[in-house]
C-alpha cells in the first residue's frame, strides 16, 4: 500500500460461511506477499478474549441489553487501539471478522436501540476508524441454521436467539447496504464457498488496486 493500510471487514449471519471466506482471502493475500493481518471481533486481543467469553458463553444469569452493547463497544475500543490502528499505520491489510456494522445490525435492528445513537457510540469506540470495504455474506437465517445443525456445531448465546431475531438482523444489514452501497458489498452466500471467494476477490482486488495509486 502506497498511502495507507486497508481495513476489510466481513459480516454475515450464522452459517453464512464467514470463517471459511476469511481463511481463503487471508491465504490468497499471503500468496501475493502482501502484509496481512487476520482478526475477529469480539476477541481480537487478550482483553477481547475475556469480553468474548462474557458475551457469547451460555450463562446462568441473563446479560442485560445495555451491558451487552457496552461490552461489544469495550472490545471494539481495545481492538482498534491495540491491533487494528497500529496495523493500518504499518500499511498492512487488516481482515476483521465483524466490526461496527454487526453492532448496528444486532443492537439496533434486533435489540431495538436507536440506530443514530448506536452509530455514535460505535464511532466513539473505534475513534472513527472506518472499513474501506465490507463484504456481507447474505443468507436466509433458516438456511444458515440448517447448515449449522448439519455441521454439528454448537451455538453460542447470540446464535441461540430465535429465528425472528436473526431475520431482523438480516433486514438491518440490508438497510446498511442501501445506505452505503459503495463500501458495503453483498455476496450471495447460497453459492459454493469457491464462488463466494471469487466474488470477494474481485472486490478486494479492485480496492487494493485503488490503494496502490
Amino acid at each position: 500500500m502506497k498511502r495507507k493500510g486497508v481495513l476489510i471487514t466481513f459480516e454475515g449471519g450464522e452459517g453464512a460461511g464467514k470463517t471459511t471466506l476469511i481463511e481463503k482471502v487471508f491465504a490468497h493475500l499471503q500468496s501475493l506477499r502482501l502484509p496481512v493481518v487476520k482478526t475477529r471481533a469480539p476477541g481480537g486481543t487478550a482483553i477481547g478474549k475475556s469480553i468474548r467469553s462474557l458475551l457469547l458463553d451460555h450463562q446462568e444469569h441473563i446479560l442485560s441489553k445495555r451491558a451487552e452493547l457496552l461490552l461489544f463497544l469495550s472490545d471494539r475500543a481495545q481492538h482498534v487501539e491495540e491491533l487494528i490502528l497500529p496495523a493500518l499505520k504499518r500499511k498492512e491489510v487488516v481482515l476483521c471478522d465483524r466490526f461496527n456494522d454487526s453492532t448496528i445490525a444486532y443492537q439496533s435492528g434486533a435489540r431495538g436501540f436507536e440506530e443514530p445513537w448506536v452509530r455514535k457510540l460505535c464511532a466513539f469506540a473505534c475513534g472513527d476508524v472506518k472499513p474501506d470495504l465490507t463484504l456481507y455474506l447474505d443468507l436466509d437465517p433458516k438456511i444458515g441454521f440448517d447448515r449449522v445443525q448439519k455441521a454439528g456445531l454448537s451455538k453460542d448465546r447470540i446464535e441461540s436467539e430465535t429465528l425472528k431475531f436473526h431475520q431482523k438482523i438480516r433486514k438491518a444489514f440490508h438497510k446498511i447496504a442501501k445506505k452505503e452501497p459503495k463500501r458495503f458489498q453483498i455476496l450471495d452466500a447460497r453459492q459454493s464457498p469457491e464462488d463466494v471467494f471469487q466474488q470477494a476477490i474481485e472486490k478486494i482486488d479492485a480496492l487494493l488496486q485503488s490503494a496502490r495509486k
